[in-house]
């Protein structure tokens, strides 16, 4: 009996590590969770090949109950989110600074306080613009 115990007990240890691993840990018992930005904040390339460095925070990740993306990204000097074809609409919302949004083959300024709606099949690629970063807010379906 002493033997069937511990593979049990085993078994049941790697599936609460497992839920705990893709478990929102800042979750509370009153049905919320708060992230700080500061917590989640990554040093990345730009996305879609856009090169350069940028730093993302996705919000709210690790839920798999999210349905939506929430994310924030910093273009800095020198980075960009690649031109690239877009499988799901998408809204880039500026929060801050100046750049030029590459969409269909046309381009044009973006600064603070615009929102751009990308359609699905249309194609697009964010810069920005001078020697500031652009700051972003990014949301779109996940499933």
């Amino acid at each position: 009996m002493k033997h069937k115990i511990i593979p049990f007990l085993a078994g049941a240890l790697v599936v609460f590590l497992c839920i705990t691993a893709f478990s929102p840990n800042d979750k509370n018992e009153e049905g919320y969770i708060l992230q700080k930005e500061k917590d989640i904040a990554k040093e990345e390339a730009g996305p879609h090949a856009g090169g350069g460095k940028t730093t993302g925070m996705d919000f709210f990740a690790k839920d798999p109950a999210m349905k939506l993306a929430f994310r924030k990204r910093v273009l800095h000097p020198g980075s960009s989110i690649g031109y690239h074809l877009q499988e799901k609409e998408e809204i880039y919302y500026v929060v801050s600074g100046n750049g030029i949004m590459d969409m269909n083959g046309k381009s044009f300024p973006v600064e603070a306080g615009d929102a751009i709606l990308t359609h699905t099949g249309s194609s697009h690629g964010l810069k920005p613009a001078a020697d500031k970063d652009l700051v972003l807010i990014i949301n779109y379906e996940l499933k």
